[in-house]
């Protein structure tokens, strides 16, 4: 009977801690959604189609010495580069630094400071809480810099500056230092391989996608014989005079003049009013004036009741020096157009007139 009662009393005593132990009264939940002394903060930036991530927690100098005595400078114990958390790099795409290949995913960024040169770790363990799980094993990357002088920054700050079109360099920015380091991409093989991939969804099915991908080849100089297929499958899903015109630009870039123009002898033939214009003035901007006159008299000849296609042959004209000519067409249009365009009309033929 003893020892049923010493049970019992044992039972009772645990079945009381835990109802205390996990009351919501009890203090052991903690409000989480509070301010924080180092808030957190997030910079992003994107090169090409590649978007870099940095997530942080702002320290304050508030009056404290920050390098060597806040921060040591022992080049071995490693520093969170923040406050709080883990703070993280995330690269949708891989990336370079300083010559290292780090590929796409998210990594803690780890500090070893000394008074010359720091170590700057990219750990693939970005999960764990702050440095003090830091392991050198698991880093992707581990690059050395040399800090810089800077003016005074009282909140801790990550950015990104000297943009181009395939790299940036991120800083981390505290107290009088200022530590940057470049992240290059290769723009073009990642842009090519996302478009190697979409033209198996959707955009494939129509003539657009092929072209899209076509013209950021022509863009940027990428002549291959893989643009040319993708224009030739947009052709063949539906002939237009963008898609003609792409084929004609790509074929004139790999040295076959004929072939080029029999394909913008087609998309001319295809071509709409706006479309013309446009490459029209596409002549005039490469300063092929004669031509870019041939091509504003067709689309006058096919659109004579269009006040634009004269305003535009006048603009041509005028480069070109025949001022009687640029005077004429300049007044044809001043008669047909609306009157939100009269004054800049009259305008350009007293300035033509005045010269001659």
């Amino acid at each position: 009977m003893r020892r049923i009662m010493k049970c019992s009393t044992m039972l009772f005593f645990l079945i009381s801690f835990a109802i205390v132990s996990f009351h919501p009264t009890s203090g052991q939940a903690q409000l989480r959604n509070l301010p924080r002394v180092s808030p957190a903060a997030s910079v992003s930036q994107r090169i090409g189609i590649t978007d870099i991530t940095i997530d942080y927690h702002r320290p304050g100098v508030k009056g404290r010495e920050v390098w060597g005595k806040l921060v040591p400078y022992n080049g071995r114990i490693p520093w969170r580069a923040g406050a709080n958390d883990n703070t993280t790099i995330t690269f949708s795409h891989d990336v370079t630094i300083k010559d290292q290949q780090v590929p796409a995913g998210t990594y803690g960024v780890h500090v070893s400071p000394t008074e010359g040169e720091w170590t700057i770790s990219f750990s693939k363990n970005h999960t764990s809480w702050g440095s003090f799980f830091y392991k050198p094993e698991e880093d992707a990357a581990r690059i050395n810099l040399t800090p810089q002088k800077a003016e005074h920054t009282e909140w801790l700050s990550y950015g990104f500056e000297d943009l181009t079109e395939n790299s940036t360099v991120a800083y981390l920015r505290w107290e009088k230092l200022k530590v940057p380091f470049k992240i290059e991409i290769d723009v073009h093989e990642i842009v090519l391989g996302s478009i190697r991939n979409e033209l198996r969804t959707v955009p494939a099915f129509s003539w657009r996608g092929w072209h899209d991908a076509a013209r950021y080849c022509l863009r940027n100089d990428i002549i291959t014989d893989e643009a040319l297929g993708w224009i030739d499958e947009s052709i063949k899903r539906e002939k237009s005079f963008n898609n003609l015109q792409i084929k004609s630009q790509l074929l004139a870039r790999s040295a076959k003049p004929k072939e080029s123009q029999d394909y913008m002898n087609q998309a001319i033939e295809m071509a709409n009013r706006a479309q013309l214009n446009r490459y029209g003035y596409q002549l005039l901007g490469e300063d092929k004036t004669d031509q870019a006159i041939a091509i504003f008299k067709m689309n006058v000849k096919r659109h004579p009741k269009e006040w634009n296609v004269y305003d535009s042959l006048a603009d041509a004209y005028a480069k070109k020096g025949d001022s009687k000519a640029a005077i004429k067409n300049y007044k044809k249009t001043l008669s047909m157009a609306p009157d939100n365009q009269k004054e800049r009309l009259q305008n350009t033929l007293a300035k033509i007139e005045g010269t001659n």
